[in-house]
């Protein structure tokens, strides 16, 4: 597989936040959302195995395992194995996505943290609808938030699709430097949403632009 980064920090989104994780950083993805923050993860990278993968996680110690990208389940057929040799070792796996792929092929102990994305963002409409089908109460859906459209946008997503139903955790993220988390917080209060405000904590405990953190 090819790889961008591998490294451990502090969770900064989904219902992890605050955790040690060790990230794992898979190169490539087929969307451009106009606020992408880790666009340096489109291209290069490095061709690694799944056994030098898994000995650098190893070497880096601690339980909890997040694949990210870019968009990892395009390099999905080496993902899985690897996935599955994780959870035997006892690794609690995450895999963010942007939902554009099906993810109900990953191992039924994953948690898939599965954005929709939203109209600001470039990529709306791309979402894949048989995800709904296979997610369940452990995994999240979440929406990055750029404006007040983007939240309308969120909220019928989740009327229309019942999705409350389907999983116990829904985020409303703002789009870091362009909409104020208290502003998305008050629409939040305003409108009773049963949703979980989610801030990128590693950019408030590091730079914004610093990589590997």
């Amino acid at each position: 597989m090819v790889v961008t980064e591998i490294f451990k920090s502090i969770q900064g989104e989904s219902t992890y936040a605050g955790l040690p994780c060790i990230f794992v950083r898979l190169t490539g993805c087929n969307l451009r959302c106009h606020w992408c923050d880790t666009a340096y993860a489109f291209y290069g990278g490095t061709k690694m195995t799944a056994d030098q993968v898994l000995a650098r996680v190893r070497e880096l110690g601690g339980k909890l395992v997040e694949f990210t990208g870019g968009e990892p389940l395009l390099q999905e057929s080496e993902v899985i194995p690897l996935v599955r040799r994780l959870i035997d070792e006892g690794y609690r796996v995450l895999i963010e996505t942007s939902g554009e792929r099906f993810v109900g092929s990953l191992p039924r102990e994953v948690v898939k943290v599965v954005d929709v994305k939203c109209p600001a963002s470039g990529e709306s409409g791309k979402f894949c609808f048989e995800n709904l089908t296979v997610l369940d109460r452990k995994d999240q859906l979440k929406f990055v938030i750029q404006d007040e459209n983007d939240y309308r946008f969120a909220r019928t997503f989740l009327a229309d699709h019942g999705v409350l139903s389907r999983v116990d955790e829904v985020l409303f993220s703002p789009v870091f430097n362009q909409l104020a988390p208290q502003k998305l917080a008050e629409w939040i209060l305003r409108d009773g949403s049963e949703v979980r405000l989610g801030l990128q904590l590693h950019k408030f405990i590091w730079d914004p632009e610093m990589r590997g953190v």
